[in-house]
């Protein structure tokens, strides 16, 4: 999935399995459905009740695991985790799941989400003598359960998740438990999920998204509750709720961006909620325009949505190219926006001395934004209206998304006008707050919008002067 403005929005991708003979092989498509959740490393560890066997490594699903490492993962049970890091953590050591064998025993885990209070959890247990292989936060967890005075690993994990805050979706794995936990606000998806294995007995899955299951054809049973711990043993699923009751505050994000469009996640059709987020910003912003144009793939539902309700056409006025890899090589000599339109070509038949409205569904620095603008003009269009299907983004988010800091974000410190002048726009509107909102009624307060508004519902620890040591300590577990 591209990215919508720049390469800033993240998360990550979860996937567990219990009671399928192949176990491996299912997580391993479950993983390579979630791919849009993150691509920069993939791992599996995997379980017979006896023998625990993991394989890690760098880049996109398809290309880490063969035949030759899914035949070592043999067992009943598994768990995999996609990753997308930020820049300059990318590294064997902290891809996922992790894998430690402690004084309980064996414990693999997998994290979808940011510790808002890591810094000082690590600094405590380093104090105590912890000693750390990663940079990411999820293995300060591993070690609040390791050090956990509980006796079995159920109690510990519980008593060590109520030390957590901030968004926390996990996979775990012991011998013979798989255990998926939702942090209590919810701010992440997890979903439980059912498939009959070779005896025709009820295997029992969890992933971020219904898509896997999909894929798969697992059916869906249900989401995994926010605050819910669900273990699932020989007998099947069971639940504890080790957290104090707490607002769901999911993240309306995934909603705008990162789910894909195809999947169910926090009670609604993700293609439903974008298309109904168009028909609400063309209510509220309507142009004189000849065509619509989305910017893809992010812009596709919501363009359609705005289409409808506008009356305008809509037409693919830019292409993408689906087989951009993660690094390519640019030519010395100066190609005007080289960058955008290795992803984007314009489509100058459709373009040539037209009035476009182009919609997307973010903007962040607006960099990204500014050249597209600036080739859809090359193109030819004679009016160029941007639409945006989220209110502007004003705070970095610090629950699972990497967003730039104050400064950084265009709309922090510029008016819409200013932002329209920057991107040389005829003229540019966002959805607005109280819009987006309906989009998601009645559950309007059950839903984390402070990167539009600087409130947040867990208080964090740092300020944007410490972010550079927060995102060396940060989970493996953002983006898209």
């Amino acid at each position: 999935m591209p990215m919508a403005d720049e390469s800033v929005h993240e998360s990550c991708a979860v996937f567990g399995i219990h009671g399928h003979d192949e176990a491996a092989n299912l997580t391993y498509l479950g993983l390579y459905a979630l791919q849009h959740r993150g691509q920069e490393s993939s791992g599996i560890v995997a379980s017979d009740g006896e023998r625990v066997h993991s394989e890690i490594g760098m880049g996109h699903v398809a290309d880490i695991f063969d035949e030759e490492r899914l035949s070592k993962l043999g067992g009943h049970m598994a768990i995999g985790h996609n990753r997308y890091s930020t820049a300059g953590q990318s590294g064997i050591t902290n891809a996922q799941p992790f894998l430690i064998d402690h004084s309980r025993g064996i414990l693999a885990l997998g994290h979808n989400g940011n510790l808002v209070n890591a810094a000082r959890l690590r600094r405590e247990l380093e104090e105590k003598g912890s000693i750390f292989r990663s940079t990411t936060d999820s293995e300060v967890i591993l070690h609040l359960i390791a050090r956990s005075s509980e006796e079995d690993t159920e109690h510990a994990i519980a008593d060590a998740l109520n030390h957590l805050e901030g968004a926390f979706t996990l996979t775990m794995m012991t011998r013979d438990l798989l255990i998926g936990v939702r942090d209590p606000h919810g701010f992440r998806p997890l979903v439980l999920g059912k498939i009959a294995n070779n005896r025709g007995e009820p295997a029992w899955v969890m992933a971020s998204e219904t898509c896997a299951l999909d894929l798969i054809e697992a059916e869906f049973e249900r989401e995994i509750l926010p605050g819910e711990m669900l273990i699932v043993d020989e007998n099947g699923p069971r639940s504890i709720f080790p957290f104090p009751p707490s607002q769901p505050k999911q993240c309306i994000f995934e909603f705008i961006y990162f789910a894909r469009p195809d999947s169910h996640i926090f009670g609604d059709d993700v293609y439903s909620v974008r298309r109904e987020l168009g028909v609400q910003l063309a209510r509220e912003n309507p142009v004189d325009a000849d065509m619509v144009i989305p910017v893809p793939d992010s812009g596709l539902a919501v363009a359609t949505g705005y289409a409808a309700e506008s009356g305008l056409p809509m037409e693919m006025g830019l292409v993408r190219n689906h087989y951009v890899g993660r690094t390519f090589i640019e030519p010395q000599n100066a190609i005007r926006n080289f960058g955008v339109k290795v992803k984007l070509n314009p489509m100058r038949s459709f373009l040539e001395g037209k009035r476009v409205v182009v919609v997307d569904d973010s903007i962040v620095r607006g960099t990204t934004s500014l050249k597209i603008v600036d080739m859809i003009r090359q193109a030819g269009a004679i009016k160029v209206h941007m639409r945006i299907s989220s209110p502007p983004i004003t705070s970095p988010c610090y629950y699972g998304i990497d967003m730039p800091t104050h400064d950084e974000l265009i709309a922090s410190s510029n008016s819409i006008e200013e932002i329209r002048a920057h991107l040389l726009t005829d003229s540019l509107a966002y959805l607005s707050l109280e819009g987006l909102m309906k989009c998601v009624a009645p559950r309007e307060g059950d839903f984390c919008t402070s990167c539009f508004n600087g409130i947040y519902p867990v208080p964090v620890e740092f300020k944007d002067a410490q972010l550079p040591l927060f995102r060396e300590l940060r989970t493996s577990e953002h983006r898209a």
